[in-house]
């Protein structure tokens, strides 16, 4: 009887590989030879496919702004009764954003270094600078505005403030912290906290540029 065939080593495969060492134990888990053993091959092998660790995690990254939904950016979605809800339009991919970073928290590292080639990643940053230029911003502003929603963004994907917390009353003693009498209680919240942070932050900002886009047409051209 003949054997059963070993999947074939693919692009894809590494890269599914690695990204869920990357979620289990962070971006130094990922090697040629951690790879290499879980996917059933020799080492060599995956440079077929990668030249570098690097180039893995890059791809990695890339796969994750895959996730990322940008159908809010199209024509018809966008341009409902021919006015560009720009604001609503950045409101719905913010959340898609985090929603893909908050699964893979630990390749945000990588995501921050900027797209670079990966085509994933400027498809993203293509799709917000063009809605944002239609809508009327001024280039430079429409490039203000997708580093800044990077940022944001990105920033609330690095860590939980919540969980900053520990869940022990008595690690914050009234006598030094006096305002932290319910800081234990912030972990076993922290889906509520931090959400709930976000979207503060998120409202703040888009009232801000809000302003700023009225101001901005208002002036004399």
């Amino acid at each position: 009887m003949a054997r059963p065939r070993k999947p074939l080593l693919s692009r894809t495969r590494i890269v599914e590989a690695a990204g869920a060492l990357v979620d289990a134990e962070g971006l130094e888990a990922v090697s040629t030879r951690r790879l290499a053993a879980a996917l059933g091959v020799s080492g060599p092998s995956l440079y077929n496919h990668f030249r570098t660790k690097d180039k893995i995690l890059e791809a990695v990254a890339d796969a994750v702004s895959a996730r990322v939904d940008l159908s809010m950016f199209e024509a018809p979605a966008y341009a409902a009764e021919g006015v560009r809800d720009w604001r609503g339009a950045l409101h719905a991919w913010a959340h898609s954003y985090r929603d893909a970073l908050s699964d893979h928290p630990n390749i945000v590292p990588v995501l921050a270094r900027g797209p670079g080639r990966r085509p994933a990643g400027l498809r993203l940053a293509d799709a917000v600078f063009g809605a944002m230029t239609a809508a009327g911003w001024p280039p430079a502003q429409a490039t203000r505005i997708g580093a800044l929603m990077r940022y944001f963004i990105l920033g609330s994907a690095v860590a939980s403030f919540a969980r900053g917390f520990v869940d022990d009353e008595a690690a914050y003693d009234p006598a030094d912290y006096p305002h932290l009498g319910q800081a234990h209680l912030l972990a076993e919240r922290q889906r509520e906290v931090d959400q709930g942070a976000f979207e503060t932050g998120l409202t703040a900002l888009l009232d801000g540029l809000a302003l700023q886009y009225e101001a901005a047409r208002r002036e004399p051209v």
